[in-house]
């Protein structure tokens, strides 16, 4: 078996447990994301039974490219304070499945945000415009920057002007 890339056949994926083949490879791809690895498996737990019912699903390998983003983009965020002093956050986003159209998804902003609770997001973005009827595809993006402890804020491109 290829773990990181799941199952090496489709008639693999039956073998054993398909989810647990689909967790490793893909846990060995996205280390350290807790969230993201979470929502795969609840899908993955939940659609198992179809693909037992349909290998060709397997063969195609439909849900490894569901959970394999398109794109992810991380991007520092320079900003000054009150006090003159200059931070930097960082920003995300990332972009899942455009097979129905272009990328929906909001931003998250909260000092504890990270790559896998953006993917995580963006993962369940799909299912949520699925659902909806919404012919577009799951994105999200976000900041490790915390706008409640923020009163105002210049970004380091408009204070140069000033």
């Amino acid at each position: 078996m290829n773990v990181a890339n799941g199952p090496k056949t489709y008639s693999e994926a039956f073998s054993d447990s398909y989810v647990e083949q689909l967790m490793a490879g893909m846990m060995a791809k996205n280390p350290g994301e807790a969230e993201f690895h979470q929502a795969v498996r609840e899908v993955a737990e939940s659609v198992e039974v179809v693909y037992r019912k349909n290998p060709e699903y397997a063969k195609l390998r439909v849900f490894e490219r569901m959970i394999e983003p398109e794109r992810q983009i991380i991007f520092r965020v320079p900003w000054i304070d009150d006090k003159g002093e200059v931070r930097i956050n960082r920003g995300f986003r990332v972009e899942f499945n455009s097979a129905l159209g272009p990328y929906k998804g909001g931003l998250r902003f909260h000092p504890s945000v990270y790559l896998g609770i953006i993917k995580f997001l963006g993962f369940e973005q799909i299912f949520k415009n699925a659902l909806t009827t919404t012919p577009i595809g799951g994105g999200k993006g976000g900041s490790d920057f915390d706008p409640r402890a923020r009163a105002t804020w210049k970004s380091c491109a408009s204070a140069r002007r000033s």
